[in-house]
């Protein structure tokens, strides 16, 4: 039996998802479109359950709806599972009339009827299933109410087969009776619905006996039928309602009296900024800094430990200095900055799931329609906040061509979990009594010239109107720890990965090259190394930058290409290489740095920023773009505008540094 589970944003569904499912599910990508599909199979059946985008009808007026629709249409569904929202019936349930039309049995999970019967909403269950005709189910996913009777009532298919008709006037009604006999597929009335509508994605189904029916009817309305349609469901809807739920109208909820302060037209955006700077300040400061520390002593730990094991059992230097040099110092360098990862991931998933995120969405959508872009940009943005790739492709869903290109091209200027390793090191010990400050001054420098490229871009390259956004305010709720916590444990599970592959491999590669001469002589100097002989034909790249010529920097510049996080994973091998007298560029023991200064390390952390991001990112661009001249077109203006901003930071840093002395 395959169950398809359908429903609004914000309903509740994803939990309800979890909830039936437990482990037993897989995550994938629908056919031909980046937006994440789930399935599983329901506890203590053998039942699948595919879960289907959040979605407020069955009209592709979305990407969402257009694979919705496609699913329900083309697979073989025994049973759709719709979750309605408990406290906003009147809404739900323009979807649900629409899945009533299918040739699909439904079945309804109100959902939140705790927080329903708090609000004072009551439902006449009765007479809501009589008048859709359909079997109904009070829940809380959240709190597991019910639950269990929902399965076993699937599990034995003891719900009503739905023959849902007449919702219409008289005259549409009449004219989709009609229509029925002249259509020979499966979902007659749903498809009779939608020619009546015009639905261009039905037009072959179109017949000069369909055109004369539908034209008679529109003449009669002399308004445009979709609208005509839309206005009969809420017409059907009010009706319902008001039979069956009454409610409490004379209380402002918890949800009202936060809007009003977090909504304020003068206060959202400082809350705003003081929220971001906190969790940055927490994630990359005085908190996550210790945990740095104590990550630092337990890999240096044990890199003393396995080096003097491997010269026990006679390995030979070479052999010690790849483990202990290349691998463990690469990987271990990048490890140390795993705490302060799992405290960013969890702070911001806090901020997701009490539904504050989808409010900062909705009230800069005012700020990005001045340079451009809309509040659907907002939901990249966050998520580049964890990973560049995903975030790139969740841009897809964004209608407008002109806003997509825009936000795939700005999106990699958010810090990544992958650029606050670079972050943290340099501000940790350049700021150390203001590295929170120095950490959360790049993050809103990223939405500075995010929306600054934007204007420039919007009225220079690409002009035009900027699309409308519509989104859903969810209610504000208390966060559930469980997806919360694992929520944090895929992200960090997925950094550590990462760790110990493409870093891994990248570090042995540079071991390798900082290891031998272009002879293949081991033990020479670093300075004459494969290494430093490559960092010097591009060291006067970055001289603007950093005020010398570093052959260190620059290789472990270009190493980020790879992977963010191998910038530090490439000075920590380059570290264990150097001493005060030579390059210096970080010896991680004796925390020296060599050349850089506080104007310097600033320069090379907005650099870092802001240049092109990783392979991984650069292969989604590729791919959301469309072509590699496209591709390459971002990766050059990511480089050129951190580049640009690094060398007028230095500057400025260096001029205020002779201006203090």
């Amino acid at each position: 039996m395959r169950i398809a589970l359908v429903g609004n944003q914000n309903s509740g569904k994803t939990t309800l998802f979890n909830v039936l499912t437990g482990s037993n599910q897989k995550v994938g990508n629908w056919p031909g479109v980046t937006i994440e599909r789930k399935m599983g199979i329901i506890r203590g059946t053998d039942f699948e359950l595919i879960d289907l985008p959040g979605i407020y009808s069955l009209s592709p007026y979305s990407i969402e709806e257009n694979i919705s629709r496609r699913f329900l249409f083309e697979e073989k569904i025994d049973l759709i599972l719709n979750v309605i929202d408990s406290t906003s019936i009147e809404r739900s349930l323009y979807l649900t009339t629409q899945l009533l039309e299918l040739d699909i049995p439904v079945m309804i999970a109100l959902n939140m009827a705790d927080i329903a019967d708090k609000r004072g909403i009551k439902i006449d269950l009765k007479t809501l299933e009589e008048r859709l005709d359909t079997t109904i189910m009070s829940i809380s996913a959240l709190k597991k109410t019910n639950v269990f009777n929902l399965i076993q009532t699937i599990k034995q298919r003891d719900y009503r087969k739905n023959h849902y008709k007449h919702i219409y006037d008289h005259h549409i009604e009449s004219t989709i009776a009609s229509l029925l006999g002249l259509l020979k597929s499966d979902h007659q009335r749903f498809l009779s619905v939608k020619l009546i509508e015009r639905d261009m994605l039905f037009e072959s189904l179109q017949t000069e006996e369909t055109l004369r029916l539908i034209s008679n009817l529109s003449t009669q309305y002399r308004r445009d039928m979709e609208q005509v349609i839309a206005d009969e469901r809420y017409r059907y809807i009010e009706h319902i309602r008001d039979e069956a739920v009454s409610a409490r109208r004379d209380q402002l909820t918890t949800t009202d009296r936060l809007d009003a302060l977090f909504l304020n037209r003068y206060l959202a955006i400082p809350i705003f900024v003081i929220i971001m700077f906190s969790v940055y300040y927490l994630a990359a400061g005085p908190v996550g800094g210790w945990t740095v520390e104590l990550v630092d002593g337990l890999m240096s730990g044990f890199g003393n430990t396995m080096s003097g094991f491997l010269e026990r059992v006679g390995a030979s230097p070479w052999a010690v200095s790849l483990v202990v040099d290349g691998m463990i110092a690469g990987v271990g360098a990048i490890l140390n900055f795993l705490p302060q990862l799992i405290i960013l991931f969890l702070l911001i998933s806090l901020l997701e799931t009490t539904g504050y995120m989808a409010r900062i969405a909705f009230f800069l959508d005012r700020v990005f329609q001045k340079v451009g872009l809309s509040g659907k940009s907002l939901i990249p943005f966050i998520i580049g906040s964890g990973c560049s790739v995903p975030a790139i492709m969740s841009a897809r869903t964004i209608n407008d061509e002109t806003e997509k290109k825009m936000t795939i091209l700005l999106t990699p200027f958010i810090p990544c979990s992958a650029k606050l390793p670079i972050i943290t090191l340099f501000a940790g010990y350049f700021f150390e009594d203001h590295s929170g400050l120095a950490s959360a001054s790049l993050y809103f420098l990223a939405i500075f010239i995010i929306l600054l490229s934007a204007y420039l871009m919007k009225n220079i390259l690409f002009k035009g109107k900027t699309s409308s956004f519509i989104l859903e305010l969810p209610e504000y709720k208390l966060p559930s720890m469980t997806y919360v916590l694992y929520d944090v444990f895929q992200k960090a599970w997925a950094f550590i990965q990462r760790a110990g592959s493409v870093i891994l491999m990248a570090s042995l590669v540079v071991w390798f090259l900082i290891s031998f001469s272009w002879d293949m002589t081991y033990g020479i100097p670093a300075n004459d190394s494969m290494l430093a002989g490559i960092g010097n034909l591009f060291s006067w790249v970055f001289y603007p930058m950093l005020g010398e010529l570093s052959w260190g920097a620059t290789v472990s510049a270009f190493q980020g290409l790879v992977a963010k996080e191998q910038v530090v994973a490439s000075m920590a091998i380059i570290a264990g290489y150097s001493d005060s007298t030579s390059e210096g560029l970080l010896i991680f023991g004796s925390s020296t740095f060599g050349f850089f200064t506080a104007s310097s390390a600033y320069a090379f952390m907005v650099f870092n920023l802001f240049s092109a991001p990783c392979f991984g990112a650069i292969g989604a661009m590729r791919q959301e773009l469309g072509t590699t001249k496209r591709m390459w077109k971002a990766v050059l203006f990511q480089t050129g505008i951190a580049w640009v901003l690094a060398v007028i930071v230095f500057q400025l840093g260096r001029l205020i540094e002779v201006i203090l002395s």
